[in-house]
This record gives C-alpha cells, sequence and structure tokens, in this order.
C-alpha cells in the first residue's frame, strides 16, 4: 500500500514538472519569436535601401507571387524563404563593408526567425514563385517589406506562421511565368543602337528623300511651263515683232 501511493506521488509531481516546463518553454517561445525582429533590423534595412546606387539596370529574381498568394500569412511564409535565399546568392557586397555586415546581421536573423514558421509540403516550394526584373532598389524594398510586416504579423500572434498553406499554393498556377519590367530604353543595353538609331536614320533617309522628290517635281512643273509659253509665244512671230515695232517708234 505504501508503495503505491509513493507511485502515485512521484506521477503527479513528474506531470506537475512537464506542465510547467512545457509553460516555461512556451512562453519562452511566444517572446522568442513575437520580439525577434528589432527597430533596429529595419533600420539596417533602410540604410542598405539608402545606400543603394540609383539605375535603371534591372536584375533577375525569384519572388512570391502577391497576385496570386490573397493570403498575407502564406505570402510572407512563402517569401520569407525567398529572402533568406536572394541575401545567400543575390545581395552580394565586397567583405567587411558596412553593407556586407548588415546582409551577415540580417542572414543570422533569417536562421533565428525559421523555428517561428512551420515548413510547408516540398513539392509545393515552387508554386506561387515568380521571375521578377526589377532595380537593385526595388528589391531591397521588397524585402524590407516583408520583414516588416512579418514583425507586426508575430507581435500580435506568435503563433500565426504555424498555419498550413498547402491549399493556398495548391492554388497558384505553375511555376515559370515571369513578370517583365517596364520597357525602358538604356543607353548601356547593346540594343539601344538597333532601337533607336536605326528608326531615326531610316526617319532621315526618308525625310531627304521626300524633299528630293518635291523639288525634282517642282523642276518639272516649271519646264513644262516654260514649254508651254514658248509654245504659245514663239520668237520672230507677228505678235512679237508688233510689238518690238511699237516700243522701237518715236513718241
Amino acid at each position: 500500500m505504501t508503495c503505491s501511493l509513493s507511485q502515485a506521488w512521484l506521477c503527479r509531481w513528474l506531470l506537475l514538472v512537464f506542465l510547467l516546463v512545457s509553460r516555461s518553454l512556451a512562453e519562452e517561445m511566444s517572446e522568442h519569436c513575437s520580439h525577434m525582429i528589432g527597430d533596429g533590423h529595419l533600420q539596417v534595412l533602410q540604410h542598405l535601401i539608402d545606400s543603394q546606387m540609383e539605375t535603371s539596370c534591372h536584375i533577375a529574381f525569384e519572388f512570391a507571387d502577391e497576385e496570386q498568394l490573397k493570403d498575407p500569412v502564406c505570402y510572407l511564409k512563402k517569401a520569407f524563404l525567398l529572402v533568406k535565399n536572394i541575401m545567400e546568392d543575390t545581395m552580394r557586397f565586397r567583405d567587411e563593408t558596412p553593407n556586407a555586415k548588415a546582409i551577415s546581421q540580417l542572414q543570422r536573423l533569417s536562421v533565428r526567425l525559421k523555428s517561428c514558421f512551420t515548413k510547408d509540403y516540398e513539392k509545393q516550394d515552387k508554386a506561387c514563385v515568380r521571375t521578377f526584373y526589377e532595380t537593385p532598389l526595388q528589391l531591397m524594398e521588397k524585402i524590407k517589406n516583408v520583414f516588416n510586416e512579418t514583425k507586426n504579423l508575430l507581435e500580435e500572434d506568435w503563433k500565426i506562421f504555424t498555419k498550413n498553406c498547402s491549399d493556398s499554393f495548391a492554388k497558384c498556377s505553375s511555376p515559370g511565368h515571369e513578370r517583365q519590367p517596364e520597357k525602358t530604353f538604356n543607353p548601356q543595353l547593346p540594343g539601344f543602337v538597333f532601337h533607336v538609331l536605326v528608326p531615326s536614320i531610316i526617319l532621315v533617309l526618308l525625310a531627304v528623300g521626300g524633299l528630293l522628290f518635291y523639288r525634282r517635281r517642282c523642276r518639272s512643273h516649271q519646264e513644262s511651263q516654260t514649254a508651254d509659253s514658248l509654245v504659245r509665244h514663239p520668237e520672230g512671230s507677228s505678235l512679237t515683232q508688233d510689238a518690238d515695232r511699237q516700243v522701237e517708234l518715236p513718241v
């Protein structure tokens, strides 16, 4: 009887310890995800944006397609993994520079944030992804928006990114389609000469040809009028001679 009472007491004690540990871990996890992204991280991203050189050159990168992913949680889950890849492969700066250190800091943050996201099915990793052609400045703006929106949602509910987005991903169209940039003329591109100078030369040649044709028509018209005049009033005619006599008569 004493043995069974001691076993029951031990089970109750172990259950209490388990509940306390679980509650402690849940509170730690909540604090961990809710406040992982700070204002300092957003300031680092803004500094990266401000330090970008303004250019009309576009770069290609894969990013979540917000037009297909209407659910903001699922959009951010998809975008988060792509941002991590972009920082590793696309956003490269010279070692030991302020921008390179800023990217390293954001990469470490992404690794820590990974524990706040549940991973959906592997076969849908490329679903709802589109290839964009945008400037580095536009790319950085996208990344900052992802971190900012993720920060806001985590502060409201630290478990929000445990949502299963498989159904939302399955509704997206097949991957591989691309969003082309707006057509702009860039003097640095090789096609600039063909697209701008060749049509200009053709227009000039057409204008010169039209002018020459107009002058030739005018000259032909003048020659035709002169010929008609000579036919109507030939030299040595009686009318001409009478007019000459009248001029030569004395007053």
